[in-house]
């Protein structure tokens, strides 16, 4: 009987096992080749599924290699951050599929089927069912697909600046950013993870990577519980906490904080902006801003800079790609995708497509955008994504645009400035888009640059003093002289400032006004 027993244990357990092996064998291997004939049967080109690993290894070792030396700034930098996407597309067209392990991930390049993915919340959902380890990162209004509120504490992702800190946390400020610098780290060893294979519950191995993500972990949720527990008690005892983002919330009797107010987002203030236009952005900040400090109102009157920026995110967009998935077999234009398909959009490479941005797409020209975003994309808004699009846009996106306009219009008013030559052109991506090696600029400040346009006027090296001092110089030919200032100081890499500029328009109207 006890013999009995136990073979009837061991079968179980034989039974349990095989099971199990079936099961294991079906997600590597029968599954996948089922969901590439039916893909391909539609049309569909991409790469054959190789046992469990997928692509997962040729991606990795294209980026690795990518990474190892930078560009030059006037490279196309698709290849450098995205190298096998930018070969698949060369290879498949605007719409193929690859394998991430042994799950099929379709991506779309054609932006009326990324107007119809963004704009359809419930079908094609917030990608799921991968390494659980994203949520560590993720976890809050940015996983969200329903009504799910989340408890007081969010997971504050990749917030980079004071700004945003003091919004967030007020006073305890100093706490954010080290609570920022925690995600940064932890954002290194999440994309680690995600070059591997996940398989189901490797994460809950002692390994050093899983050991410190998890440990960053609860020490971003210690951190952000105590802050929160000492402002709740705070305002028990009568002091008033509604001046930042926390207090709001808290005040408002909310369960949650704002978890993103902004990627680390690559809206960089050094990048791309060459002499030419930087000089005739401060101009534009000195006329609409003169030398009082920049404010909001006067934000919407700055149209070049508003041009520079929606530049700057066509070829640096803060998030390269965003990922969907299909939980039932869903029918996105003509193709028909089988449930637990994920989907890649690609933003990087519509900002860089021709068809869309013609034969210039691969250039800085912020003069695309100066009949609005519209124009510049003919129509097919889903052509330009910089924060996404859709019901699941991102919610700082205003807010980082604020934060980008004002902080630009305030170092235009003080200083000049351009690229190191130390500076090495390596964007490269963890989470969002950024330089490899870090932004080295030169300042100058701008009263630097008046005294050098004195000294030179003194001697008459531009030709101006004698018309400026003048009381018969014309408005056309004062504009002719400054004009002639202007491209003097382009030619010799120097830029025209807002400083300089007021201090001639200064002289000009005190002679004008002597005269009269």
């Amino acid at each position: 009987m006890e013999v009995s027993g136990v073979w009837c244990g061991v079968g179980v357990i034989v039974v349990i096992l095989v099971w199990y092996a079936l099961k294991f064998v079906n997600w590597v291997w029968f599954k996948p080749r089922k969901m590439e004939k039916l893909l391909r049967k539609q049309g569909l080109k991409g790469s054959s599924y190789r046992f469990l690993f997928g692509d997962l290894k040729d991606m990795v070792k294209m980026l690795k290699e990518a990474k190892s030396k930078p560009i030059n700034l006037t490279d196309d930098i698709v290849p450098r951050v995205m190298p096998f996407y930018h070969k698949n597309i060369t290879a498949y067209g605007k719409v193929w599929f690859t394998w991430m392990g042994p799950r099929p991930m379709v991506h779309i390049t054609e932006p009326a089927m990324v107007k119809e993915i963004l704009a359809n919340n419930y079908g094609f959902q917030k990608a799921r069912g991968g390494n659980p380890l994203v949520r560590l990162l993720v976890a809050g209004l940015a996983d969200a697909e329903t009504d799910r509120w989340m408890d007081v504490w969010p997971y504050l992702q990749t917030l980079s600046s004071d700004v945003i800190s003091r919004t967030a946390f007020g006073s305890s400020f100093e706490e954010g950013k080290m609570i920022f610098e925690l995600q940064r780290q932890l954002a290194v060893l999440l994309i680690e993870a995600l070059q591997t294979v996940y398989i189901p519950g490797s994460r809950f191995l002692p390994t050093k990577s899983n050991k410190r993500m998890k440990e960053i972990g609860r020490k971003v949720k210690t951190s952000i519980r105590s802050i929160i527990d000492r402002r709740i008690l705070a305002m028990k005892a009568g002091e008033s906490g509604n001046d930042d983002l926390l207090g709001i919330l808290l005040d408002s009797n909310l369960k949650e904080i704002k978890e993103q107010g902004n990627s680390n987002f690559g809206l960089s203030i050094d990048d791309v902006i060459e002499e030419y236009w930087q000089a005739r952005a401060r101009d534009e900040v000195s006329l609409v801003f003169g030398e009082k400090k920049p404010d909001v109102d006067g934000l919407s009157r700055l149209k070049i800079i508003n041009m520079i920026f929606n530049e700057v995110l066509r070829l640096y967009p803060p998030v390269v790609l965003l990922n969907r998935m299909v939980h039932q077999e869903t029918k996105l234009g003509d193709i028909t995708l089988p449930a637990g398909c994920f989907l890649q959009l690609h933003t990087m490479l519509l900002h860089n497509d021709h068809d869309i941005w013609g034969d210039d797409a691969k250039e800085f020209n912020h003069e695309r955008f100066s009949e609005g975003v519209s124009n510049a994309t003919k129509g097919q808004a889903a052509a330009y994504l910089p924060f996404g699009g859709g019901p699941r846009i991102c919610i700082g996106q205003n807010f980082s645009l604020l934060e980008a306009n004002i902080a630009l219009a305030v170092i235009l008013q003080q200083f000049s400035f351009e690229l190191s030559p130390s500076y090495s052109h390596a964007p490269h991506t963890i989470i969002t888009l950024q330089p490899q090696f870090g932004a080295h600029l030169i300042l100058q400040l701008c009263k630097q640059l008046v005294n050098e346009y004195e000294l030179k006027n003194s001697q008459g090296a531009y030709g101006v003093q004698d018309n400026i001092g003048s009381s018969s110089t014309s408005s056309m030919e004062f504009d002719e002289n400054l004009s002639t200032w202007e491209k003097h100081n382009l030619n010799e890499g120097k830029a025209f400032t807002s400083d300089n500029h007021a201090s001639i328009f200064d002289d000009y109207d005190t002679d004008t006004e002597a005269n009269n």
